[in-house]
């Protein structure tokens, strides 16, 4: 019996660190032309967690929170110093402004940054 527990405590740690640490979400890229992209946060996840956009113009980023989690509840791009709260099942855009050419990351406000996304940005 206690090896029953032990088998099955060591499969819950090994499953609490590859969703937290080692699961990588289908990294859907996105190319826009367009000034507005979606992005749903859910199941742990944004999605897409990885977008390109065109450097020099501003960019409209809407995020669809479907996650009543509180780590979802704040999308922060760090880089760019903004830090979003994400309403529940509502739309929320953000605008972007104008970016070089690179790449900038957007997390949860969790120190952890258990949900984690990167736009790419790149020249016309």
């Amino acid at each position: 019996m206690m090896l029953i527990i032990n088998i099955v405590g060591l499969l819950l740690i090994v499953g609490i660190v590859w969703w937290f640490w080692l699961y990588k979400p289908s990294e859907l890229d996105v190319n826009s032309d367009v000034s507005e992209l979606l992005i749903t946060v859910e199941n742990g996840v944004y999605s897409p967690s990885r977008v390109s956009i065109p450097s020099g113009q501003v960019t409209a980023v809407k995020f669809l929170r479907k996650e009543a989690s509180p780590c979802a509840g704040t999308v922060v791009f760090a880089d760019m110093n903004i830090s979003e709260e994400l309403p529940l099942n509502k739309e929320k855009t953000i605008q972007l402004p104008a970016l070089e050419p690179g790449t900038y990351s957007f997390t949860c406000q969790m120190q952890m940054q258990m949900y984690k996304g990167e736009i790419t940005v790149s020249e016309q």
